[in-house]
């Protein structure tokens, strides 16, 4: 069952890569094509550093490798957590597949480009967000899910306990 989880991840991955190689033929580095104007380009930037720009490694190599051996780290942490999860837990491995889709897809850009490809510039007049990429976007909603998953019981809890309250509540005004 858990398999189809991993098919998520190879989409992720395929997706990642097909639309960055599609990018770096289409545009040119730093070069832009408008697709909504005043909210969203097409953008063609190297990142050199973490999630949406911060942190960059300037393109040395050390700064590379460090950056490569945590994406690593955290892919392990990421895998072991995958295959210690329930397949009751249907939610949770669904987060940590889009995870592990979007962390192999920047890695694979680290090592092979020393950068990670960048193209979708969401903004309004002058305020972008940091230009980003489909395995960014698998690893955000993936994290996203993880939250929900991770408040999702305490949630059901609240609100069981605000029903049986108010059941309460009810059966005592009848009652009288």
């Amino acid at each position: 069952m858990k398999s189809r989880f991993l098919v998520v991840s190879a989409f992720v991955l395929a997706l990642d890569q097909w639309t960055k190689l599609w990018i770096e033929a289409s545009l040119e580095v730093h070069g832009r094509l408008p697709v909504v104007p005043g909210f969203f380009n097409l953008v063609h930037v190297q990142n050199t550093g973490i999630a949406f720009g911060l942190f960059p490694a300037g393109g040395e190599f050390a700064g590379t490798l460090l950056l490569t051996a945590l994406g690593f780290a955290a892919l392990i942490v990421v895998s072991l957590y995958f295959r210690s999860t329930s397949e009751r837990e249907p939610l949770l491995l669904l987060s940590l597949a889009l995870v592990l889709g979007g962390a192999v897809g920047n890695l694979v850009d680290r090592i092979l480009l020393r950068a990670v490809t960048d193209f979708l510039d969401v903004y309004i007049g002058t305020h972008h967000w940091p230009a980003f990429n489909v395995a960014d976007s698998g690893v955000t909603v993936g994290i996203v899910l993880m939250l929900a998953h991770s408040f999702g019981p305490q949630l059901r809890r609240r609100s069981s306990a605000g029903r049986a309250q108010r059941r309460g509540l009810v059966h005592a005004r009848t009652s009288k």
